[in-house]
């Protein structure tokens, strides 16, 4: 039995924590934030502060694919999520548009459906079973200030972490979960560790969030739609409760007056296919976010090989704009990967970091690359809408492009279409997958071509009307 030091007591640390427990090994996790896991659902959207997660009173959507793995890996996990109040979601069911007359159900359906909820409460129905685990030790309030390292088969390898409070803990392995704002880098470097290679761009939205609580809303229209120069975004949470966001470009100054409740009501009001989503008790004032970047990581310190014993998983590996939902689905399949490869790698140090660097490329990375695309898309769009130039389309030879452009028309009137822009969206394929199926793209194309257009909103000139 192995010792494994988590750092980081999160959705994803915590999830990784105990799946290796039931796997056998010892695990500490060091959990920076000290507030403890509140009594009940409430009292944790209420009073748990979580500094150490940046996005935590953001809006959160659990995809199927996360729904998948906690099932999976993890399924008490999933009940004691369904127990605290998780709404189930069917998007083949509850937000098939109107305009598709097919809605003869499909082998294979049940793989769309998802439980979700406020971000709270998944993590505190996580924290609540983590705590019980036996294997899993979780100390809170400790932050981590240093890695002590020794050289071992040619590489430098990570041994064991010093805490704010003077305590050295050692340990067979080392787990990242410190999320977007992970310290690992710093404190490889200064423990004389190679380089983290790091790629990151500024996605350059703006987010806008607000949260209600009510009877759920009917979903009218794309849970995340485009609207000209902003978009809305539309989640079901747990309890009764769920968010609405705008996020528009950064560099939009007319747009930033959606921080006011004023404004920002009256843009949701003027989308007519998410203005109900406004009838419930606004439960916060409109809540801003900002600097968000798309970010990927690699220990393999520029050629140098990877250190060893070190791993980074989740929101530390790799984090991209939220308005996708896919970071805590991501993370969750990140941990079971992580759970895989030790098992198959045994003790090997050397062989557990390539084989999970491999996984990880392989499994998790064309995702971020394809969230890159789409957000590098879309701010495109938005900027020249703003701007008053005609949005660019793809190049004729990107057919993968021309496919994804004309995917949101089609997804209107075409049933099998619609799944498989479902299917995308909840990261059970890739796009690349999806749209290299044969005929797949003249499927998409005709049903696009005779899909009649709707607005979703107000176009620019009525926008900057509403945000005066």
């Amino acid at each position: 039995m192995s010792h494994t030091i988590v750092l980081g007591g999160g959705l994803c640390g915590l999830s990784a924590a105990m799946m290796l427990a039931r796997d056998g090994h010892r695990v500490t996790v060091l959990e920076r934030d000290p507030a403890p896991v509140p009594a009940d659902v409430e009292a944790a959207w209420e009073r748990w502060r979580r500094g150490g997660v940046t996005q935590f009173r953001q809006a959160h959507y659990l995809q199927p694919l996360g729904r998948a793995v906690l099932e999976r890996e993890l399924p008490d996990v999933l009940e004691a999520f369904k127990a605290a109040g998780a709404f189930r979601f069917d998007p083949i069911a509850d937000a098939m548009p109107q305009t598709i007359a097919d809605r003869t159900p499909r082998d294979g359906d049940e793989r769309f459906v998802t439980y979700t909820g406020r971000r709270s409460t998944i993590e505190w129905a996580v924290s609540r079973v983590a705590e019980a685990e036996h294997g899993v030790e979780i100390r809170r309030g400790v932050g981590v200030t240093a890695l002590e390292t020794q050289p071992r088969d040619g590489r430098v390898h990570v041994t064991a972490v010093r805490t704010d409070a003077g305590d050295r803990v050692a340990g067979d392995l080392i787990i990242d979960a410190m999320g977007r704002s992970s310290a690992l880098p710093k404190l490889l470097a200064a423990a004389g560790g190679p380089p983290v290679v790091e790629e990151a761009e500024d996605t350059g939205f703006l987010y806008y969030t607000r949260f209600f609580r009510g009877a759920p809303p009917e979903v009218r229209g794309p849970i995340n739609a485009p609207v000209g120069s902003f978009s809305i975004l539309t989640l079901p949470g747990d309890n009764g409760t769920w968010s609405v966001t705008l996020y528009a470009s950064a560099g939009d100054r007319p747009l930033k007056a959606m921080r006011h409740a004023e404004a920002w009501t009256a843009v949701v009001g003027a989308c007519p296919r998410h203005a109900h989503w406004l009838d419930g008790e606004p439960i916060t004032g409109v809540v801003p976010m900002g600097g968000v970047v798309d970010r990927v990581r690699s220990l393999n310190g520029n050629g140098a090989g990877p250190a060893t014993g070190v791993l980074s998983l989740g929101d530390a590996w790799a984090c991209t704009n939220p308005s996708m939902g896919r970071g805590m689905t991501l993370g969750l399949a990140h941990a079971a990967i992580l759970r895989r490869v030790v098992r198959e790698a045994g003790d090997d140090p050397a062989a557990l970091v390539t084989a999970y660097a491999a996984a990880t490329e392989a499994e998790l990375k064309p995702w971020y690359d394809s969230t890159v695309l789409v957000d590098r898309a879309r701010m495109a769009q938005i900027v020249a809408l703003r701007d008053g130039r005609t949005p660019p389309a793809p190049p004729p030879e990107h057919i993968g492009a021309r496919i994804g452009a004309a995917l949101p028309a089609a997804m209107s009137l075409d049933p099998d279409v619609f799944r498989a822009g479902i299917e995308i969206a909840a990261c059970l394929s890739l796009p690349r997958d999806v749209f290299t199926r044969p005929g797949f793209g003249e499927r998409v194309f005709a049903a696009a071509a005779e899909a009649t257009p709707s607005a979703m909103g107000p176009n620019r000139e009525e926008l900057l009307t509403l945000v005066t």
